[in-house]
């Protein structure tokens, strides 16, 4: 994360102020946003390992503009109207193995009360498609997973939780739906997505997928598995329990199991 003021540059100066990145994900916070901001994201990465950038603007983006430096030429990616607006997600691939150079241009303004242009960004590897709902979609597939892909769910996702279906809310106008789930065991998650009601002390949280996969409320438990993206869980393989007990239990015997995973 960098977090960095307009403020703290020399009045005078035309420099423009250079910030390097080299985590996979992260955040910027730029406050009082003034005259420009370069930010390079170049992780340290085998070359063309992450294909793609992802940037989310927060939801009080203001005083800036974000643009995308290709061949010394800059191409709008967040007008500063734009941030406002509802958090969209923006990707692009990056041609560059050397990393992905993004131009933050402070808006003219004449009073200096406080702005600031924040925004989360994300690199993607290749397979995960190159624009976000393709990537949802990538994670919501739609349709039942195979058993090899339970399996590997599973071992590799961001969070592997087991619940019920509370309730599932739609979101037309962004092409989502949420899927709110009651939760009796997290077997694990990379950030806290799924918390203790303090109340109840009962384990809650919201899965993200698309409309499109027309997600229902059915009865009994689930093992819902899934990546993160931009502190949201997205839904991957979601099967009955009881149908997942079944196949790994099958593999397990048959010494197939990807990796080891505690049922009781």
């Amino acid at each position: 994360a960098f977090l960095g003021s307009g403020l703290s540059r020399e009045p005078r100066s035309r420099a423009v102020e250079q910030v390097h990145l080299r985590c996979t994900e992260g955040s910027l916070e730029w406050m009082y946003p003034a005259r420009a901001l370069r930010v390079v994201l170049e992780p340290n990465l085998a070359s063309g390992q992450h294909t793609t950038v992802c940037i989310k603007p927060a939801s009080d983006f203001q005083g800036a503009s974000i643009y995308l430096e290709r061949a010394g030429q800059l191409h709008l990616v967040v007008s500063e109207a734009q941030g406002a607006r509802a958090q969209h997600v923006s990707c692009f691939s990056a041609h560059t193995p050397q990393g992905v150079a993004l131009f933050l241009q402070a808006s003219p303004q004449r009073d200096i009360s406080r702005r600031t242009a924040s925004f989360q960004y994300e690199l993607l590897s290749n397979q995960s498609g190159a624009d976000f709902q393709k990537m949802a979609l990538v994670e919501a597939m739609c349709r039942p997973c195979d058993n090899m892909e339970l399996l590997m769910a599973i071992c590799s996702s961001d969070f592997v939780v087991k619940g019920s279906i509370q309730s599932v809310s739609h979101d037309p106008e962004n092409h989502m739906s949420q899927v709110n789930v009651s939760i009796q065991k997290v077997y694990r998650q990379k950030n806290r997505i799924f918390q203790q009601e303090e109340g109840s002390g009962e384990w809650r949280g919201p899965i993200r997928t698309l409309l499109q996969c027309k997600v229902k409320k059915g009865g009994g438990d689930f093992l819902f598995t899934g990546n993160e993206h931009f502190g949201e869980a997205w839904l991957g393989c979601a099967p009955r329990l009881k149908d997942f007990m079944l196949v790994y239990q099958a593999a397990r015997e048959r010494g197939a199991n990807p990796c080891e995973f505690e049922l009781n």
